[in-house]
Parts: C-alpha cells; structure tokens; sequence
C-alpha cells in the first residue's frame, strides 16, 4: 500500500457574501494544495463564516444556524465540485446539516469521483448543546480508501478517547480532526487530545482548525490554533510524535507523507505496544487498596 500525501488546513474565517463566494475560495484553496497532497484536511464549521451574510443580521446566532442548514445542500455540491475539479480526496471540514427534526453536525469525506460518505459528530459542546440546539449524531465510522481505512472524529469527539479506539479496532490507522474553537484552553484541548489518541493508539492523527477574529459573526467569533499532524511517540517517529504543525493563529497548509506501513511495524515492534496493550489497560472501577 503507498503513502499517503496529507495536506492539513489552518482556515482563515473571513466574512463570505454567498455559496458561490465560498466555492471560489474553497476551490483556491484546493489548488493550492492539490499539487502537493492526495487527501485535504480543512476545518470544523468553516463554511459557517458565510452565515451572517446569508441570515441578513448580525450575530444572531438563531439565524446563522438557519440560514446555514438551508444551504447545506448547495455547499455540499459546491463541495463535491472542487473534489473532482482537483482529482483530490476532500474533507471540507463540517456542516450544520437536517437530519429529520433535528441538526447535526456533520463532516463529509468526498472521493475523486464526488461519491461522499458522512461522519456526525456525537459529543456536543456547550455552545452546540445550548446556544445552537445541534444534537447528537450517527456515531464513529470507518472509511475506505486507497491506502485503508481512515476515521474521522470531529473536534470535541476527540476529546473522548472511545470514539477513536472504536475506529482504530474497525481498521483505522488514521484519524482526521477537523476542529473549530474559540480559546486557546479549547484549542490545547483538541490538540493534547489528538496526541494522545495517537500515542495510545500508535496511529496518524491531523488537526485542522479554523483561526481569526469574526467579531460580526456569533458562531465564529474568535478562532485560535494551528495544523498539526501527530504519530506514535516510538522508534521511527519523532521524539514528541509532531511530524508536521503550523505557526499558531497562521492560516495556511501543513503537508504530511504518512506510510501506514510504519504503523503496522510499530504496533508490531515498538518500544512500548499501546494498540496491543489497550485492552489490558486497568478496568474502569478498581478494587478498593488495603493499608497494612
């Protein structure tokens, strides 16, 4: 199996009139890093940056979100367009979606071809849970690729160390984190929790966030972080596990080669062996020690 080229996004909000606006800039996006990658890793929610303009008010949170899952339709085409213009495979980071009566936030993962598979996000933050009414969706998948199996864990569902091992034990060896906060105590959040699920699970792990101030916007107000990419910390990996990251708060692509054979030979021969360990890790509810 060949390696993957990764490219991971640190997306700059910029206030967006409509959807074709939105396309033209996803598409430069996608031709800027198309040349250098097969697989393109942008943000959670960053087509939101479009919701105050299409809502007509500003920072209204209630009708952001409205206007935004009545688009979703078109941006997901506009979406799927650019992934077959490049020849790419594309996650466009996530959108605030209808799922029956309820909204979901959901990211696509987009083939060369247009074909798309979904992955909801399943722990909502405060601000989804509270302010935005977003509820829980469908929960972790795995996705077939050429080079295997990859998973998707959306922001805060990284945070949640199940969500990820379910997808490693279904084959993943690869985990993408679009992500989208507002602090940098919820940036380091996402991020710590990326390089952990890729040390206890000896896998890839990338980050993509949004970045920059939208003070007209509610939803995306304040964006801070930076594109990383994580492996295992072992033998064959760098010493802190960061094989590529951004300049903090800086838009732009980081670039990543990442061979899944070297995840298969270092769950077969690190130094330590956390894929294979994680089940005799200790139980939930430990016995009650004894003071002699």
């Amino acid at each position: 199996m060949s390696a993957l080229r990764l490219a991971s996004l640190a997306w700059r909000v910029e206030r967006t009139r409509d959807v074709a606006a939105f396309a033209a800039k996803l598409d430069a996006l996608v031709a800027e890093a198309a040349p250098r990658a097969d697989l393109l890793l942008m943000p959670e929610y960053a087509c939101v940056e479009l919701g105050t303009e299409l809502s007509g008010q500003v920072a209204d949170e209630a009708a952001e979100l409205r206007a935004m899952v009545a688009v979703a339709p078109a941006l997901l085409e506009a979406m799927r367009g650019v992934a077959r213009r490049h020849g790419v495979w594309l996650l466009p980071g996530s959108l605030p979606m209808a799922a029956g009566e309820l909204v979901v936030n959901r990211a696509p993962l987009i083939a060369p071809d247009g074909r798309l598979a979904f992955q909801d996000k399943m722990a909502m933050t405060r601000f989804e849970r509270e302010r935005w009414g977003v509820s829980a969706g469908a929960g972790p998948a795995v996705f077939e690729t050429p080079w295997g199996r990859i998973g998707i864990s959306i922001c805060y569902d990284a945070e949640f160390p199940k969500h990820v091992r379910a997808q490693v034990e279904a084959g993943a060896w690869l985990v993408l984190v679009p992500s989208c906060t507002d602090t940098m105590h919820g940036f380091n959040r996402v991020r710590f929790a990326a390089q952990a699920r890729a040390l206890e699970n000896q896998c890839f792990v990338a980050v993509a966030p949004t970045v920059g101030d939208a003070p007209w916007s509610a939803a995306l107000d304040a964006n801070r972080g930076f594109a990383a990419v994580f492996g295992p910390i072992d033998r064959g990996f760098p010493e802190d596990g960061v094989l590529a990251r951004g300049a903090l708060d800086m838009p732009g692509w980081v670039y990543a080669t990442l061979d899944p054979a070297k995840i298969e030979a270092v769950r077969r021969d690190g130094a330590v062996l956390n894929h294979r360990d994680w089940p005799q890790a200790p139980v939930a509810a430990p016995g009650l020690g004894v003071f002699q």
